[in-house]
């Protein structure tokens, strides 16, 4: 005599809005990872075997390719660049200038900037990536 029954419960897992829910998570954290550094100014640094780390306070000094001058990431004109390194610096004096040049910049571009750092007395270091 058999006394079990003929339809045993059988346990099933949904998973078709799985993947809805990770397309969604993907495409939040990208457009979360964007948002991060929106003003990022795009260079191509120099390389160099040796780099150094600072962790004191900074002013940023960047040129692009195309000869835009940026101090904190905002854009100036090159004939208020002294202007206005003089008086970022004036807030600290402790502070130094990491400059920022893309790699396909004549030497003279570097060495007028360089020009303007020395006539303030600024202390300025060239930013590198490592190779």
């Amino acid at each position: 005599m058999n006394l079990q029954s003929k339809n045993k419960p059988t346990a099933e897992i949904f998973t078709s809005a799985m993947n809805d829910i990770m397309f969604f998570l993907m495409l939040f954290f990208i457009i979360v990872s964007t948002l991060l550094s929106p003003n990022v100014i795009k260079l191509s640094l120099p390389s160099a075997k040796n780099s150094q780390s600072l962790h004191k306070k900074e002013i940023l000094l960047s040129v692009n390719k195309d000869l835009q001058y940026f101090v904190n990431n905002k854009q100036i004109p090159f004939d208020q660049l002294q202007n206005v390194l003089a008086a970022e610096s004036a807030k600290d004096k402790e502070a130094f200038v990491v400059l920022r040049c893309d790699n396909t910049l004549a030497i003279q571009q570097l060495v007028n900037v360089l020009e303007i750092g020395n006539k303030l007395n600024l202390k300025m270091i060239l930013a590198t990536k490592k190779e």
